[in-house]
């Protein structure tokens, strides 16, 4: 077999067989298949794409190239999400202590941030002490005593699907719906969960910029899931502005913790509410949604949800923050609205890159991250605003962050217009 025949093939618009893809996926991983020529047939998967078929053989190819996470020593089904990536999300430190709290198995590898969008794991080493760095045997034996474990990916889970991601990086074939979705479940089903699901952003502050790419993408995860014997729900959910209003690492860890104790931002609060019930009910926990949602909200009520979220923080070794000293900055200034009206944007994008540029975020994964510095927004899409309204609070570390607070206050749109608040959850995609 040639590489060269490959990429004629799908350049012309063929179909690839499994021999095909599991020789180039395998040849690239061990450095037989130069940068050049899985660059070319990048761009014809790009351009010409992948039928479901393929798709499901190049995930189960990537899964391969790497190895998996036995999960059958935890007791029942193990439940996991994930998310394309957002400003503001913090929904894994909220929904896992809720879902565990009702009796499910929350097995779950997270990453770090890059760019706008902030990772789980930083979040919670903000956290003094906190340990994302857990043996196989530790993580098992965590989530079989307290229904919970989050630690790091290793480099071990689906090597290929890291250095193909590079490459596409690098050579503007990151969009490719086929190779997106095989490069998300590849990694979900080498994580080893039963009851998966996927929360896919849109708009401007997420990678997927459409609805119909964003239900394309999801029709495509959950076929792969089906194929693969898990259970896959995909909620598509609005990124256009930020979810809840903290914004960096330890600001977010304290609406996570205000939220498991039922005082959270009303958007934090149904989705994980909502996301929560789907996977109660996937691992057969609950017989309904309906049922679900009650489970979750009395877990909330009777603060065990937030007992799990401490217990948790101390067996991975951390200290759970007293929140009156947690923030440690230079100062916290205010923005302040020069218009009135009602709130008709508050741009996600901006708002995630000045949270980065404040030292919350990387632009390079070995970038330092300043823990204590963000935002915290004190208006959303919606609510009317008066001239000298406080639009947010920016937490810093910096001389001058002049520029900054420029953009934060761009990043907001008045109008005099009655503004209605758009929905979060957009669309629910189900076998």
């Amino acid at each position: 077999m040639r590489m060269v025949d490959i990429i004629e093939k799908k350049r012309d618009g063929h179909e690839l067989s499994k021999a095909e893809i599991d020789f180039f996926v395998e040849g690239y991983t061990n450095d037989d298949i130069p940068d050049y020529q899985m660059s070319s047939l990048l761009m014809a998967i790009y351009f010409n794409g992948m039928n479901e078929e393929e798709s499901s053989r190049l995930t189960e190819a990537l899964l391969e190239s790497g190895e998996t996470i036995d999960l059958s020593s935890i007791e029942g089904k193990k439940v996991d999400k994930h998310s394309t990536g957002g400003v503001g999300d913090k929904t894994t430190l909220v929904l896992g202590p809720l879902v565990a709290a009702c009796g499910a198995k929350f097995a779950k590898l997270s990453g770090r941030g890059l760019g706008h969008t902030g990772g789980t794991l930083d979040k919670l080493e903000s956290i003094e002490g906190f340990n994302i760095s857990l043996s196989t045997e530790s993580f098992l034996d965590q989530v079989n005593d307290i229904g919970i474990a989050i630690a790091g990916q290793t480099a071990s889970l689906a090597p290929a699907d890291k250095a193909l991601y590079a490459l596409r990086d690098v050579t503007g074939t990151v969009p490719s719906i086929p190779l997106i979705a095989s490069s998300i479940m590849s990694k979900k089903l080498a994580s080893g969960a039963d009851v998966i699901v996927l929360d896919v952003k849109i708009g401007e502050g997420a990678f997927m910029k459409t609805l119909d790419d964003a239900r394309e993408l999801s029709r495509l995860m959950v076929r792969i899931g089906k194929d693969f014997g898990k259970k896959v729900t995909c909620f598509i959910t609005d990124m256009s502005q930020p979810l809840g209003f903290a914004v960096g690492n330890k600001l977010e860890v304290i609406e996570a913790m205000q939220t498991l104790q039922g005082n959270g931002p009303d958007d934090l609060q149904r989705l994980c509410t909502e996301i929560g019930a789907y996977l109660l009910q996937g691992a057969e926990l609950a017989e309904d949604i309906e049922t679900a949602r009650k489970m979750i909200q009395e877990s909330q009520e009777t603060l065990k949800a937030s007992d799990v979220f401490k217990e948790m923080v101390e067996r991975q070794g951390g200290k759970m923050p007293d929140l009156n000293e947690f923030i440690k900055t230079e100062g916290i200034i205010a923005v302040k609205s020069e218009a009135e009206g009602n709130v008709q944007k508050v741009n996600a994008l901006d708002i995630g890159l000045s949270a980065m540029r404040l030292g919350a975020g990387r632009t390079k994964k070995d970038d330092a991250i300043d823990y204590d510095v963000g935002l915290v927004l004190n208006k959303k899409v919606g609510d009317k605003v008066e001239h000298d309204d406080v639009l947010a609070y920016v937490y810093n570390n910096k001389e001058d962050i002049t520029e900054e607070l420029k953009t934060i206050l761009g990043a907001f749109t008045i109008t005099k217009e009655h503004v209605e608040r758009p929905p979060l959850i957009v669309d629910i995609i189900e076998e």
